[in-house]
């Protein structure tokens, strides 16, 4: 069974609005792009799919655009070629690399994770929740920028249920941001 990890840069006061921590660098770049490739697919959605598309599906002329950084390109053609997932009741369709998922969201996750492979990944705030609440979601990974926001939506808002969850693994950036990757404890009667 591939597992499902979510991964989300964050503020320390928690805002997770894409705009509310540091600009991306060379590092975090290089970071994400790596985790990119620890996935065999990405889960969506439609919100953060089309936000995700407008910035990294790679332009029909086949060139990057020209305020793209050097650095930024091998996490664009990444996420450009990676199989995704939506979920969404009111696409019509999806075609960068993209598949509707539609019906019971936990069925239909249960059943992605059960495919062989390397691992899935999820991003956004409000799938995540409902993944979380399902006790679907294997990895939690934050990115927390050394920022405090003091405004914006923040992680787990309204989760039914406490979260429990073993550090697994700690890197430090040379901008301040710490990565944080933990996996989900079961829970206890």
């Amino acid at each position: 069974m591939r597992p499902l990890r979510y991964s989300i840069n964050i503020t320390l006061d928690g805002c997770c609005h894409h705009e509310a921590g540091l600009p991306p660098d060379e590092e975090s770049m290089c970071y994400w792009t790596a985790q990119m490739e620890r996935a065999d697919a990405l889960l969506f959605g439609r919100v953060t799919y089309e936000m995700m598309e407008s910035a990294w599906r790679k332009p029909a002329t086949g060139t990057w655009p020209d305020w793209m950084e050097e650095w930024e390109i091998p996490f664009a053609e990444t996420i450009d070629e990676t199989k995704k997932y939506v979920v969404s009741s009111t696409l019509n369709g999806a075609d960068w690399n993209a598949e509707l998922v539609r019906g019971d969201l936990g069925q239909a996750v249960q059943r992605l994770k059960e495919e062989p492979g390397e691992g899935l990944w999820v991003g956004g705030v409000t799938l995540p929740l409902a993944l979380a609440d399902l006790g679907l979601i294997d990895e939690y990974e934050f990115l927390v920028q050394p920022v405090v926001a003091g405004h914006g939506p923040t992680l787990f808002g309204g989760v039914n249920e406490r979260l429990e969850l073993k550090l697994v693994g700690r890197q430090e950036f040379r901008s301040g941001a710490v990565a944080l990757r933990y996996q989900s404890t079961p829970k206890t009667a």
